[in-house]
């Protein structure tokens, strides 16, 4: 059998990737979705992170590409930070076992409504840009690495964060936020990928079939967010973070 899995949970896992690669390419939050079901297929918290993490680099990558080659990023400006978010998101993944998860189960729904009001109430959000409050020097060594840490430590809500510090402290509009995102995701991704990769949690054969329905997804999604913007960045970011906050409520208390 070519698959760790029957084909039945793959095909669960693949329907899955697709919705997140689609959903993660527009407003983050794609590990809500392939988390889950990883775990409902039958995975333990390690493999099921691990696996997330080879078939998530895909989605990222992938959606990072089509926004570069539409004009919404230059890739190769934001090489300094990617390696920063390689370097952070693989040591996350080094130290998730050293800190009890169950302590962020409890902080992390209060920021992620936090995240969702932010961008419902927020007046005039828009695709335009705005006055920096951040140098992406500074950016680079604070909030990136802080981010990057947590996506390979713990993972929901990764995209939402780096979002709302795109717009908040960089000054960006919701659509080159989304851009400038994906790159920063696909690094912390791949470092924490390389930190699973010795441990044999991964399970390869279902991670990359999950991988080509997470890269359909992507194209799919990061298309219609540049013809959209921010009309459907916006409102779906805001359903996403507040899905992972009570996702994140019923896993604490329930």
């Amino acid at each position: 059998m070519i698959f760790e899995l029957s084909l039945h949970l793959v095909a669960f896992l693949v329907l899955a990737a697709f919705l997140a690669g689609f959903v993660d390419s527009i407003a983050g939050g794609g590990g809500l979705i392939t988390v889950p079901a990883l775990l409902l297929a039958g995975l333990s918290p390690v493999e099921a992170l691990a696996t997330n993490k080879l078939q998530g680099s895909f989605g990222s990558g992938t959606a990072a590409l089509a926004y570069g080659r539409a004009g919404h990023v230059r890739l190769k400006d934001q090489i300094g930070m990617a390696m920063i978010a390689a370097v952070f998101g693989g040591i996350g993944a080094a130290v998730a076992h050293l800190i009890p998860a169950e302590v962020l189960r409890m902080i992390m729904p209060v920021v992620l409504i936090a995240v969702a009001a932010f961008f419902a109430l927020r007046r005039g959000l828009s695709d335009f840009d705005r006055a920096e409050r951040m140098r992406p020097a500074v950016f680079a060594v604070t909030v990136v690495p802080l981010v990057s840490a947590y996506d390979g430590f713990f993972g929901p809500g990764t995209g939402s964060f780096f979002m709302m510090g795109f717009v908040l402290l960089a000054g960006f509009g919701v659509l080159k936020a989304t851009a400038h995102t994906k790159l920063l995701n696909f690094a912390a991704n791949v470092g924490a990928l390389l930190v699973f990769m010795p441990t044999g949690a991964v399970l390869w054969a279902t991670g990359l079939a999950m991988a080509v329905a997470q890269t359909l997804g992507a194209l799919v999604g990061s298309r219609l967010a540049m013809r959209v913007g921010a009309r459907l960045i916006r409102p779906l970011l805001v359903v996403t973070s507040t899905a992972m906050a009570l996702r994140l409520l019923w896993q604490a208390w329930g």
